[in-house]
């Protein structure tokens, strides 16, 4: 029994009225009357959001699928794939700041983002506000990963163990990758929670090897099979990269080609870089200066999880354990 193209409520209820396969399968008999597709929004919004009960019953359908073999639980890939919006993408408001009429607010979407921003995980980035955003649909993301050049969106994230491509968890998130990383530690911690899942490594592509998301996964023993996300080492107008300067780890220090020490205070920014300063004196009487930087001194920013993005070899581009 198919449920290809059905996409909306609406459709479903037209499908079970008229096709007996589905009226079988609901337990309606030729002459029992199929819910008008309102119920589904009203309990959808309603009481099944309130239970819990669509989770109960997608967790209840992996608990078969264990019972069965089909689950190894040794290795999970994660993805996800982008849902747009029920939102225009011509009636936006650029930027992060809307002045919300009290008929906004009373519209369900707006409440629900206004009560989300002040919880521990908010829809927006803390440290990036958005660029824009809907007067409808708030929460949603504005994205270019879509079908449309841009275009208001949702991610569902899958987790997935490999062993017969089972899906073992399932996150909602704003299209915003550093929601779709958040969401993949969720999953990891609820499947281990509910089923006692953890697997040995992960899989995943370029979105989620940021330093955040694989320091946590080398901190709880999972390997990562992800490739690098560094755009620190990607380079501008031909000028040195990090690559270039030697790390000693002993003297938590950079020496840059010149043979110069690059140091830290050892702040970190925005919770996730330190940076390392060259002395203006060095600098100023380089003759590599001109292939270097061109502001007054050399600067190089490291992840505080730099041994995760590159175990045993620092400021080298690469996967980390991708070929597995």
């Amino acid at each position: 029994m198919s449920a290809i193209a059905i996409r909306s409520a609406r459709r479903l209820c037209q499908e079970v009225n008229l096709n007996l396969a589905y009226r079988w399968f609901c337990g309606l008999g030729l002459e029992d009357k199929v819910p008008h597709h309102s119920t589904f929004s009203v309990n959808r919004h309603g009481r099944f959001r309130d239970n819990d009960i669509l989770r109960k019953v997608f967790e209840e359908v992996v608990r078969g699928c264990l019972k069965s073999g089909l689950v190894g639980g040794e290795g999970f890939a994660v993805d996800a794939s982008v849902i747009e919006a029920d939102a225009s993408r011509f009636q936006r408001v650029k930027g992060s700041e809307v002045d919300w009429t009290d008929e906004q607010r009373a519209r369900r979407p707006v409440s629900e983002y206004l009560v989300a921003l002040e919880d521990e995980n908010p829809p927006v980035n803390p440290n990036q506000k958005p660029k824009a955003m809907s007067p409808t649909d708030p929460s949603a993301a504005w994205t270019t990963r879509g079908r449309n050049k841009v275009m208001f969106g949702y991610s569902l994230n899958y987790l997935i163990d490999l062993e017969n491509a089972v899906i073992v968890d399932v996150e909602a998130t704003p299209t915003r990758i550093s929601k779709e990383v958040d969401a993949t530690e969720t999953m990891i911690e609820r499947t281990e929670d509910r089923f006692a899942l953890k697997p040995d490594r992960l899989a995943g592509d370029v979105a989620y090897g940021t330093g955040e998301m694989l320091g946590w996964l080398v901190k709880r023993k999972i390997d990562p099979h992800v490739p690098v996300w560094d755009q620190s080492e990607v380079a501008a107008d031909g000028k040195f990269v990090r690559a270039d300067f030697i790390y000693d780890k002993d003297r938590d220090l950079y020496i840059c080609p010149g043979g110069k020490a690059l140091k830290t205070s050892g702040t970190v920014h925005d919770g996730t870089t330190i940076k390392y300063i060259a002395k203006y004196s060095d600098c100023a009487q380089c003759p590599l200066k001109p292939e270097c930087t061109t502001g007054r001194e050399r600067r190089v920013s490291r992840d505080v999880n730099q041994e995760a993005l590159y175990p045993g070899v620092d400021g080298n581009r690469g996967l980390r354990h991708l070929q597995g």
